[in-house]
């Protein structure tokens, strides 16, 4: 101050409450002291400001954590009704579809994929290095100026000249040797660009002659597909059984159900009555959803439920159950371009748990022949399933849910002129017998005995063919399982030298032409790697001289294979 006392100032602020204060006093420690009351006060408002905003931010966390769950229970409602909506309208799903198999779709014209090598930037020409100066004779360097000395004297005037021809000579040798080196560099640089232009260009036309191997192939193979396809088509429009089969399995396999449909299906075909028989395997009252709302209560923070009742969820299965099988007929004889249907029988089958045994079962549980005209006359947009089922002489139990058995109108035939009477064989098996050198009938027979064994437990049988030797069919599986089951063709080669890829093709010719779901092809011997690489993928099963062991050990039987001896004693 103007009397010398000494004055102090101290600014506070307080960014979060935006305050601000200016202390002034005589002495340090009172401003220090007013300074500390001043923060310790703001500091415990500012803590009850942040406490409020942290119960403030929290409750609106909360409000919004709320607000979205419940969003996602509407979301599940919304999506539970839609679900149940489209299992009540599965046959009107149907009728604007084309259920005909467009065939020009089922080509594949994806062009190929990887694009065409480029050639990668290839190195510069080198340039020539500067070439010098060549010197020239009338340079000053060879040329000094004379003085009054080489004036007079006429021999140092030559002396003079003779130095500088000389020394001309000495410098154009030089710079020819120059020039000689800086051109024979470029040449060496030519050459050795000229070389990676060569190397750089065979590589490249490898690279795209390897590109051009690999599109020409992928290229081939698509045609070769693409050929398939139109000759199924021709068989198809030339009336063939088994085109027919398959065209009705493209059709059947087009159709879209939802997910939890298990969709399999055998399908059989007879040509003198036009008459279709197809086994389907329907969905079972625990595959549907019974789901109607989800709900969520906020006091357990928990999703909660709601379901449709148990008469609500019978109904809702028998009326699916009537519309698969009216869907079914539909897309058979809509999809019909040839007029090979007269008529189609569909039987449907349900797998599932016995409660009473635990154990799974396969059961018809409805059953429906519908001839064409008849079909064809009823406008399905407006049926109810049910009614329109009884109506065409469907057969089924008053409750579909209930899963009761009933017998098929029309079951798959298994008449076949080629089965003979079989005998067995495994009895006599001991640890002693070669198989190798079995007789081969009897080795027939055997595979007959055990895939009977391995068959019976789901109620299969096996058939023995007659004897031809000419690498047919030696046995047939009727499996009544609806899913994994079917017809079955077995090729049983009591060989002594490896199975070579040829007879792995005539397995799956005869499958196909067999209507087969899948062939099995038993040997004492064993495969070649082609073999095994032509089976992959295709419903083919290779069983090796081991397997066999295998099998017949499972199935309390004994025996060996001894291919030497069995060469030895002249066995093929």
């Amino acid at each position: 101050s103007a009397r010398g006392i000494p004055k102090y100032k101290l600014n506070l602020w307080h960014d979060g409450l935006k305050k601000h204060r200016l202390i002034c006093g005589d002495s340090q420690s009172i401003i220090e002291l007013k300074a500390q009351l001043q923060i310790d006060e703001w500091e415990e408002r500012w803590a009850q400001v942040d406490m409020r905003t942290r119960q403030r931010d929290e409750r609106d966390r909360g409000k919004r954590q709320q607000d979205e769950r419940k969003s996602e229970a509407a979301d599940r409602t919304e999506d539970a009704r839609l679900e149940l909506e489209s299992l009540s309208g599965l046959l009107k799903a149907t009728l604007d579809v084309d259920d005909r198999i467009d065939w020009e779709e089922l080509k594949e014209r994806t062009p190929f994929s990887e694009p065409c090598p480029v050639m990668g930037k290839l190195p510069e020409e080198p340039r020539s290095g500067l070439l010098p100066k060549a010197p020239t004779r009338k340079d000053a360097k060879y040329n000094p100026p004379q003085g009054i000395l080489e004036m007079i004297f006429s021999s140092r005037r030559r002396r003079l000249q003779e130095e500088g021809d000389r020394a001309f000579e000495a410098d154009r040798d030089a710079w020819n040797q120059k020039v000689s080196d800086i051109r024979r560099a470029h040449e060496a640089e030519k050459a050795k660009h000229a070389n990676l232009i060569q190397e750089a260009t065979a590589r490249h036309e490898r690279i795209v002659a390897s590109w051009d191997t690999k599109k020409r192939a992928y290229l081939e193979e698509q045609d070769r597909k693409n050929a398939e396809v139109d000759a199924k088509k021709q068989a198809y429009e030339w009336s063939d059984p088994q085109a027919i089969v398959e065209y009705m399995d493209l059709v059947l396999s087009s159709s879209r159900y939802p997910d939890y449909f298990p969709q399999e299906f055998d399908i059989e075909y007879e040509l003198s009555a036009k008459t279709a028989v197809v086994d389907y395997q329907m969905p079972s009252p625990d595959d549907l959803p019974r789901v109607k709302s989800v709900k969520y209560v906020a006091s357990r923070e928990a999703f909660e439920e709601q379901f449709i009742s148990d008469a609500q969820a019978a109904r809702l299965y028998d009326d699916v159950l009537y519309q698969v099988v009216l869907r079914t007929a539909h897309e058979l004889f809509e999809s019909d371009a040839i007029s090979a249907l007269e008529a189609v029988v569909i039987n449907g089958y349900v797998t599932s748990i016995d409660r009473t045994t635990g154990k799974s079962v396969t059961a018809c549980v409805l059953s429906l022949r519908a001839g064409r005209e008849e079909f064809l006359a009823i406008n399905l947009d407006q049926v109810d399933p049910k009614a329109c089922f009884k109506a065409l002489k469907g057969v089924g139990s008053s409750k579909l849910s209930g899963l009761s058995p009933i017998p098929p109108i029309m079951q798959m035939r298994r008449e076949d002129g080629r089965f003979v009477s079989s005998y067995a064989v495994a009895g006599t098996l001991s640890g002693a017998v070669n198989l190798a050198s079995m007789d081969w009938e009897d080795f027939e027979h055997l595979i007959r005995e055990i895939f009977e064994k391995e068959f019976s437990s789901s109620g299969g049988e096996v058939r023995v063919t007659q004897a031809s030797r000419d690498g047919g069919v030696d046995a047939v599986v009727f499996d009544p399982d609806p899913i994994r089951g079917g017809k079955i063709v077995i090729q049983a080669k009591r060989y002594t030298n490896t199975v070579g890829v040829g007879a792995v093709r005539d397995l799956y010719g005869t499958v196909l032409n067999e209507g087969a779901s899948k062939g099995i092809l038993v040997t004492t011997s064993d495969y070649g790697p082609d073999s095994y690489a032509f089976a992959n993928g295709k419903p083919l099963v290779l069983l090796s001289g081991a397997n066999l062991l295998h099998l017949l050990e499972k199935h309390g039987h004994s025996a060996r294979i001894d291919i030497r001896e069995a060469k030895q004693q002249g066995v093929a």
